[in-house]
């Protein structure tokens, strides 16, 4: 059955197929080595193949699909060099935000960081996983415009999607959500304090504790890894 492209808005195909198969792949309703045919899409947004094509090479470009000529396309597996390269990356990168931010930090970005976490309380009080984790790109986000790096947050987000798999299945088990707000609330009180050396030490110890969940995932599905 085709889907009604009219609940997608003004969105254009290419968007409305990487959206979708975006969200299916980091919830992992599609896991990894799952093939995906470039016709059935099409048929499924009634559409042609072209856009789905166009998607799919964007999804290629977040190390989401593994597209091989005259083979079928396939979700792709977890890759240790894809993630060590990743998290170094937005390391590198958050770390610079973090110290900007708590130097920049005025009443108002107290306040808004307060928004924030307020917010992600509701989250974890209801055990909403989806909810948290978009609520943890926008916290991020608010930090690069905290310290007045805003475009930075393009390149978190790039490197943040190639984990977002490994971030959802970590969510699932013990209480994960309730330790992420404690870090996001300890970032927040040092960028409020104006701390820079304590936001950079509480957001590398955030970024850190995906290391546990990798390890767990691997030694329980060691399918899902490619290398």
């Amino acid at each position: 059955m085709a889907l009604n492209s009219k609940l997608y808005g003004r969105r254009t195909s290419v968007e409305m197929v990487f959206d979708h198969l975006y969200q299916e792949i980091v919830s992992m309703r599609l896991l990894p080595g799952t093939k995906i045919s470039e016709a059935e899409i099409a048929t499924m947004f009634d559409i042609s193949r072209q856009p789905v094509r166009d998607a799919f090479s964007r999804l290629e470009n977040l190390d989401l699909l593994l597209i091989r000529p005259q083979k079928a396309t396939e979700v792709r597996g977890f890759s240790n060099t894809a993630i060590t390269t990743a998290r170094f990356v937005r390391m590198s990168v958050e770390s610079e935000v973090l110290r900007r931010a708590a130097r920049a930090c005025n009443k108002a970005g107290k306040a808004e960081l307060q928004k924030h976490l307020d917010q992600q309380q509701k989250a974890v009080d209801s055990n909403d996983t989806d909810a948290f984790r978009n609520l943890d790109y926008d916290f991020h986000k608010e930090l690069c415009a905290i310290g007045g790096v805003g475009y930075a947050f393009d390149v978190i987000a790039k490197e943040k999607a190639k984990v977002d798999r490994l971030c959802v299945l970590g969510l699932s088990r013990d209480d994960r959500l309730g330790q992420l707000l404690d870090d996001h609330t300890e970032i927040a009180e040092m960028i409020s304090s104006n701390n820079e050396d304590g936001a950079v030490t509480a957001g590398v110890k955030h970024l850190s504790r995906l290391d546990a969940t990798i390890k767990t995932i691997r030694d329980e599905n060691s399918d899902f890894f490619i290398d």
